[in-house]
């Protein structure tokens, strides 16, 4: 399973509409769950709601502007490789505020897409349109490039 766990509704339906829509085509190779959670005013509050929703055994990501940067060839290897070892790669997406350092410790890997800064909704898009590239990769089915 493909959890993500973010931080603040998305309002703007045109994003609304890319999320639903690449939700629905990863979910055609993999169940994929998106968990929407209030922003708070506070990383420790923010925190009680993101470590309620870890199981221990999940391989946690953390999408970290520090993070490790990858190809998406290397992300498809990344997402087809932890599943031998792992039932459930979950993505955390904090809010403006961030992630608390709690967070960022518990987590296997911190990821990142780029240096630059995305509105939330936008990434969350980009986010699932790379993991749905990654599992037509690792399909060996074409996809625009």
């Amino acid at each position: 399973m493909i959890k993500i766990i973010c931080l603040g509704k998305i309002k703007e339906k045109y994003l609304v509409e890319l999320i639903k829509d690449y939700q629905e085509r990863i979910s055609r190779f993999h169940k994929i769950e998106i968990i929407e959670l209030k922003d708070d005013e506070s990383l420790q509050k923010e925190e009680q709601k993101i470590m309620s929703l870890i199981n221990s055994k999940d391989f946690l990501i953390t999408l970290e502007i520090e993070g490790k940067e990858y190809t998406s060839t290397e992300f498809a290897s990344l997402i087809e490789n932890t599943f031998i070892t792992h039932s459930t790669i979950t993505f955390i997406i904090g809010s403006s505020l961030g992630l608390s350092e709690n967070i960022k410790k518990k987590s296997n890997l911190a990821l990142s897409f780029s240096k630059m800064t995305y509105p939330h909704g936008l990434f969350r898009g980009i986010l699932l349109e790379q993991i749905y590239r990654a599992f037509k990769i690792n399909n060996n089915e074409t996809y625009h490039k």
